[in-house]
């Protein structure tokens, strides 16, 4: 059954409408593992596996207030076109996403909105900000999580993986933050 400190594997398909595109799946031969309770997925994603066994199937919606959060104005900016100078040319195009780094060293994904004579309009919200999760999938299997595992989680907390609690990528399953459901990655 899933609680806390279980080893989980599950399958599923995202997506922000019902009967919508997939947007993110992770399949029996690619499975999202994770340790349920140590927040390397999305709470309310955690929640709905809850009292679940091996060999369920889910089918759930979390609101983008549960999920992402809403989309935040504040983090759609402008910024000066001449920090972008070392910028490829063909990176810097209205709806590519730029890797980039906070005066204290965080890193950010910013989508490029606009880009005009002066200045380059970037929203840094997650990309599925503002959006309902939609979940369908089996849990393909539950155990007991060994100890070693739990003390490699709690090592990528404490700065393994290019700091976890950042927006870095590590984990199985992760690719970046917009792996939606922040499956496996430090979200």
């Amino acid at each position: 059954m899933v609680t806390k400190n279980k080893m989980v594997s599950v399958s599923y398909e995202l997506r922000t409408e019902p009967n919508g595109e997939i947007l993110e799946a992770a399949t029996a031969d690619r499975p999202l593992d994770f340790i349920c309770g140590q927040g390397r997925t999305l709470e309310y994603f955690e929640m709905n596996l809850l009292d679940k066994n091996e060999g369920d199937e889910f089918d759930f919606k979390i609101p983008a207030a549960n999920a992402y959060g809403e989309v935040d104005e504040d983090m759609i900016i402008d910024l000066p076109k001449d920090i972008f100078k070392e910028v490829e040319p063909e990176e810097m195009v209205v709806g590519n996403v730029l890797p980039m780094m906070d005066s204290v060293g965080r890193h950010l994904r910013g989508k490029i909105l606009a880009i005009g004579e002066e200045e380059v309009r970037i929203d840094f919200n997650r990309e599925l900000a503002g959006k309902d999760l939609y979940f369908k999938g089996r849990i393909l299997a539950v155990r007991d999580a060994t100890d070693e595992e739990l003390e490699a989680l709690h090592s990528h907390k404490c700065g393994g993986c290019s700091g976890c609690g950042s927006d870095s990528s590590c984990g199985s399953g992760c690719g970046s933050q917009e792996d939606s459901c922040g499956c496996g990655g430090c979200h």
